[in-house]
């Protein structure tokens, strides 16, 4: 069953048309107790955040297929390409086109339950030592996300399934081939509480910060 289906989004979002989402969106996601809010709201219908609770949403009403040929990655694929591309000490994690983020949310919620850049060890029962991993490990302060995607109806999304799942980000709106960005954003948790939420800061279009993250200010196509 879809727990979070058109109605149900819209109600949360408060909204009576789901064109209406996007720009809704970002303006609760730009106001930190609106933003928590909506968060708990989420929370109470569902708190396993190991899938993107906006896949059905947004491809039903959201994507962008003709024009700029979004369409989703499947669950299966997402965690084949996670256990392929995955390493020991791995923190860093690059991707383009993220949409919604269902890619970054696989890798996320691998990161969580096995922490690879964990390096402690416990005694076990047999002779050796053994490598431990897990929740109790993990410090979202460890990993770090770089997020492009084009759409103005995607960014969003991505934007709130980062922030609520405690992810340390840039997320940035932009042409990942020519680098020209409309507008970029950091997700910042300071905490080593996974259960934390982002804060969303929006980051200045000026030279300094186009040249540090490889970007030029402008208007997308």
């Amino acid at each position: 069953m879809v727990k979070f289906d058109v109605k149900t989004v819209n109600d949360l979002l408060g909204i009576d048309d789901a064109f209406k989402a996007p720009e809704r969106l970002m303006e609760i996601l730009l106001k930190k107790e609106e933003r928590e809010e909506l968060f708990g709201n989420f929370l109470k219908i569902d708190t396993n955040l190991d899938y993107d609770w906006f896949h059905e949403y947004f491809e039903t009403e959201q994507a962008e297929r003709k024009s700029k040929k979004q369409d989703f990655t499947p669950n299966s694929v997402a965690r084949l390409a996670n256990a392929i591309t995955s390493e020991p000490r791995q923190t860093d994690y690059y991707e383009m086109a993220a949409g919604t983020g269902g890619m970054m949310i696989t890798r996320w919620a691998y990161n969580v339950k096995e922490d690879p850049a964990f390096t402690g060890k416990i005694k076990s029962t047999m002779a050796d030592d053994i490598l431990t991993s897990s929740i109790f490990t993990y410090s979202p302060r460890t990993y770090w996300y770089h997020l492009e995607e084009l759409s103005d109806r995607a960014i969003p999304f991505l934007l709130f399934n980062a922030a609520i799942r405690g992810i340390n980000a840039v997320i940035i709106q932009c042409d990942s081939l020519d680098r020209k960005a409309k507008r970029a954003f950091y997700v910042k948790n300071d905490s080593d509480n996974f259960l934390e939420f982002s804060d969303i800061l929006e980051v200045p279009k000026t030279d300094k910060f186009g040249k540090f993250l490889n970007v030029k200010w402008g208007e997308l196509e």
